[in-house]
């Protein structure tokens, strides 16, 4: 990537001028920047009735791409895929917040899921004997993919678990496998079909569930970074914005939604880059409960009078295969924030979820929540009301203006425009 990813007035720009700045950026290939531009986003219908059942048609949601963020030195566009345009804006800001202090650093060391076998009416004796017989299984499992064997992944571990389940014992055999770049949630599926008959001759019981588990605890992306207090309004603000932090880690309606604010910079770019948000929300929220009772995924603290805070969470993302390999756009999208692997990939999304943090909680603790999302979403206001080509802004801009960002009042502007001057109007 060549340049900045600040980007300074990238928001006034044109559509062709974006894109443009965007390709040029990152380094895209023509049909990389041909899938952005795609009116039908990069999904015809004919692409889109071999991805699901019953197909009907594609349904399409805004793209954008948060600017200013630089994640382990290197500067970076994030592709978000999201009906809110507070969300894009919001992460560009604090992600300029952390640009005088190095910006982010974030790393995904391990990239292995865990697939699970649930045996029933297991001899005493079973996880024993199925520990005892772990090269077989490992065996068994590789050979369901030649591709991860090859690249020295695969199968690593065998473990099992004994479960009572409200007075029906049962035992989880469990497979560790390293999937790499990939997602990894068919192969490790294929993987627990495999060995179940073995591992179900080796504890004397009947095999019944053979699935992976989304609670990806071996697959850890972590981010941090310092934020300038000067450039938020001084030290007091941050200070403030430690205190929303402790409201949410100790209190779970705050962390709840505290924590929804940080998935809203997640699951944009994992939509965007065609990742199973599903796994990736549903993961998060579990290790938010990790210590037994629901909590904050960020840590904040104030170091130095400046911000400072970190996230951690389970990230399972891959860049080859699922709809990456299915979709153009996705692939554009990855390409964009220029995620060499699933690694690189779950590093962007843990920088993007710690930038959405903070920029909420920073709009809580000064001017309101409301305030700065209301003036942007003036824009679909005025759009639903029927506004003309070119005159969304400019309704949205008045009603800002008039404190009365409504529909009703929507509809008057984009009714005077289409007749003449509104009389309360300048």
């Amino acid at each position: 990537m060549r340049g900045l990813s600040s980007l300074p007035g990238f928001h006034k720009r044109t559509r062709d001028e974006r894109l443009e700045a965007v390709r040029e950026l990152a380094g895209l290939s023509e049909g990389q920047a041909g899938a952005l531009r795609s009116p039908d986003g990069g999904l015809d219908y004919e692409r889109a009735e071999r991805m699901t059942e019953n197909a009907l048609g594609t349904f399409a949601l805004p793209l954008g791409v948060a600017t200013n963020f630089l994640i382990n030195g290197k500067e970076t566009l994030v592709p978000m895929a999201v009906e809110e345009p507070s969300v894009v804006a919001a992460a560009s800001k604090a992600a300029k917040l952390a640009r005088p202090h190095g910006g982010f650093r974030a790393e995904c060391p391990e990239s292995y899921s865990t697939g699970q076998v649930q045996v029933l009416g297991a001899r005493p004796d079973a996880a024993a004997a199925v520990l005892s017989e772990s090269g077989r299984i490992l065996e068994a499992a590789n050979a369901c993919s030649s591709t991860l064997a090859r690249l020295g992944r695969g199968a690593k571990r065998v473990s099992c678990r004994q479960i009572d389940a409200g007075g029906q014992p049962m035992l989880s055999v469990e497979l560790l496998v390293d999937v790499g770049d990939a997602m990894g949630a068919n192969v490790t599926n294929a993987m627990c079909e495999a060995v179940a008959p073995l591992v179900s001759e080796l504890a004397g019981g009947r095999a019944l569930l053979r699935i992976l588990s989304n609670y990806s605890t071996r697959r850890l992306a972590r981010a941090s970074a310092t934020f300038d207090a000067r450039m938020m309004g001084g030290e007091r603000v941050a200070r403030d914005v430690v205190s929303a932090f402790l409201f949410a880690k100790h209190d779970v309606y705050r962390a709840v939604t505290h924590n929804k604010g940080i998935m809203n910079g997640v699951a944009a770019v994992a939509t965007a880059t065609g990742q199973d948000t599903r796994a990736v929300e549903a993961a998060a929220h579990a290790y938010a409960a990790r210590g037994g009772a629901y909590s904050s995924l960020s840590e904040w603290s104030v170091e130095g009078g400046n911000l400072r805070g970190s996230v951690e969470l389970p990230m399972p993302v891959g860049t080859v295969g699922g709809i990456s390999g299915a979709h153009p756009t996705a692939a554009a999208c990855i390409a964009v924030c220029g995620a060499s692997g699933a690694a690189d990939l779950a590093c962007v999304m843990a920088s993007a979820g710690l930038a959405q943090n903070l920029a909420a909680m920073l709009a809580l603790a000064t001017d309101g929540i409301q305030k700065g999302h209301m003036r942007l979403h003036a824009r679909n206001l005025a759009a639903a009301a029927g506004a003309r080509a070119g005159e969304a802004d400019r309704i949205a801009a008045q009603m800002a203006s008039e404190d009365d960002v409504s529909m009703s009042r929507a509809r008057e502007l984009a009714g005077a425009g289409k007749s003449g001057p509104h009389p309360g109007s300048s």
